[in-house]
């Protein structure tokens, strides 16, 4: 069951784990090199998730970008996709900053999983650990793993925003 996937952190980068830990969850975890209120920021405000969120690699964009990053607030993230946009959108279900923060896939249906992400500080550095959930193991089945590994790239990405905002701030 503990189906793993690691990335290859390189010189300068983190280690970025994906692993299916029981028939219904899937966990990413990663440590960030920057203070968890920025990490949590990141993930909650539209300007700073929309330069980080869409692997590269996928050659899409991100067309729109809403967040409401509060209980009860919604998301909705649509990309170029052919033939036609793919949206993503749900409900924020916890939100307690900057240590913890969930919400509702809601593009899956009564398939849909939800997303907790907790965010711990050490020493300037957060280990983020996203855990996917589904319903049931025929949904996550369904769904694969594929949108948590593309983490492992998109993990990079907000990486290198934190260089940059670091760099822009003069910090």
């Amino acid at each position: 069951m503990n189906a793993r996937n690691e990335s290859d952190p390189g010189p300068a980068k983190n280690r970025t784990t994906v692993e299916r830990t029981s028939d219904r969850e899937v966990v990413v975890t990663r440590t960030i090199n920057g203070p968890a209120r920025i990490v949590f920021e990141a993930f909650t405000k539209a300007e700073l998730l929309r330069r980080w969120w869409v692997p590269r690699s996928m050659g899409m964009t991100l067309l729109s970008c809403e967040v409401d990053a509060r209980v009860g607030g919604k998301y909705r993230l649509v990309f170029d996709h052919s033939p036609e946009p793919l949206a993503f959108f749900g409900t924020y279900v916890e939100v307690t900053p900057p240590s913890r923060l969930a919400w509702t896939n809601e593009e899956g249906g009564d398939g849909g999983s939800v997303t907790t992400v907790t965010f711990e500080e050490k020493d300037g550095k957060t280990l983020v650990v996203l855990r996917e959930t589904y319903p049931s193991k025929e949904a996550l089945d369904a769904a694969g793993t594929g949108a948590a590994e593309a983490l492992i790239e998109t993990f990079d990405q907000m990486e290198e925003l934190l260089v940059a905002l670091g760099e822009s701030s003069g910090t």
